[in-house]
């Protein structure tokens, strides 16, 4: 057993305490036929289209309202899947852990992990653990690669995007950066806010099986909305027009805004997605995700056009109009 409640060098040489840890901590709570193996590769069987991603997460502080490290690299990389067009079906899970770390800490981004794979319906069968030098890292980080099963009918890409398509956000924006920053900085604002951390595919795949006019998919997640529309505004050759008015920002998160003076477009989400859909199925679409507790704040949001190209336009509520460019610089940076 440990015999300290902190992180060690000894801990990731691969000897007694390296085993005595992964059993205590991985196989405890990861658990399952494939991982508990513990080869050097998981050994998966898939006969179909396969989706594969992965991804790192640094985000400091480990812990913010709604989520923490652990929570968010499974939802971030479930969601990479999701908006491919895929079922998420495995994730590997690799951890670079300061020496120094309290093991308490650890095991409480593992239970978060473990949490959120079962309510993802995903696996992790795969990983590493390394411990780096006191000020190699900063407390943890995590990194995560996902398979998944493609299930839409078509090829998802910004190429099959056509004029008049609609542009629909599948929830609220701005909570997740927010969550991170109040909490790394400290800022009371006399209300909380808690990111929009959460896996997406319980919402989308299921319209994914229905639906076959959905173009492209994206999770806004850095640089935010606005930064999303012009990524896909320029991959597809054409304009995007979106109106201010049906774009759902929670109060709180919009008073946050206002008073630390940061755009709620630019900043980054963890929990929603922007769907680019045929024109006659967008209302289908709509119904189904307000169906779903995640998508209850769904809304078509703009369309894409012909001009300007390449460009992403704001209908203000106020009735004026506002180009909107991708974020320059980092206006937080380490949210995920």
């Amino acid at each position: 057993m440990f015999v300290s409640n902190r992180i060690t060098l000894a801990h990731g040489s691969g000897g007694r305490l390296t085993h005595e840890l992964i059993h205590d901590l991985i196989i405890r709570y990861l658990t399952n036929p494939i991982l508990n193996k513990l080869t050097d590769s998981a050994m998966v069987t898939c006969k179909e289209r396969l989706a594969f991603t992965t991804d790192s997460f640094v985000v400091s502080p480990l812990f913010f309202p709604g989520a923490d490290i652990g929570k968010l690299a499974v939802c971030g990389t479930v969601n990479d899947l999701v908006v491919a067009g895929a079922q998420p079906l495995y994730l590997s899970l690799s951890l670079i852990v300061e020496e120094g770390l309290e093991y308490e800490t650890l095991k409480q981004v593992i239970i978060s992990v473990a949490r959120n794979s079962r309510n993802a319906a995903v696996k992790i069968v795969t990983g590493d653990f390394k411990v780096v030098e006191k000020g190699a890292c900063d407390k943890l980080f995590i990194n995560t690669s996902g398979i998944g099963r493609i299930v839409s009918s078509g090829e998802l890409s910004a190429n099959n995007i056509a004029i008049t398509d609609k542009i629909i956000l599948t929830g609220r924006i701005a909570q997740h950066g927010l969550s991170v920053l109040t909490k790394r900085k400290g800022v009371h604002l006399g209300f909380s806010i808690k990111s929009d951390c959460n896996p997406l595919n319980s919402l989308i795949v299921p319209i994914l099986h229905k639906i076959e006019g959905i173009k492209f998919m994206r999770d806004p997640t850095r640089g935010g909305l606005a930064t999303t529309l012009n990524e896909i505004a320029v991959a597809s050759g054409k304009g995007i027009v979106i109106q201010e008015e049906k774009i759902s920002i929670a109060h709180n998160v919009r008073c946050a805004c206002e008073l630390l003076g940061i755009d709620p477009l630019y900043i980054a989400n963890e929990g929603i997605a922007v769907i680019i859909v045929k024109e006659n199925d967008a209302h289908k679409v709509l119904r189904l995700l307000r169906n779903h507790f995640l998508g209850r704040y769904a809304s078509v949001i703009g369309e894409v056009v012909r001009t300007p190209r390449k460009r992403v336009v704001l209908h203000t509520a106020s009735g004026g109009w506002r180009i909107l460019d991708m974020l320059t610089g980092e206006t937080i940076p380490r949210i995920c």
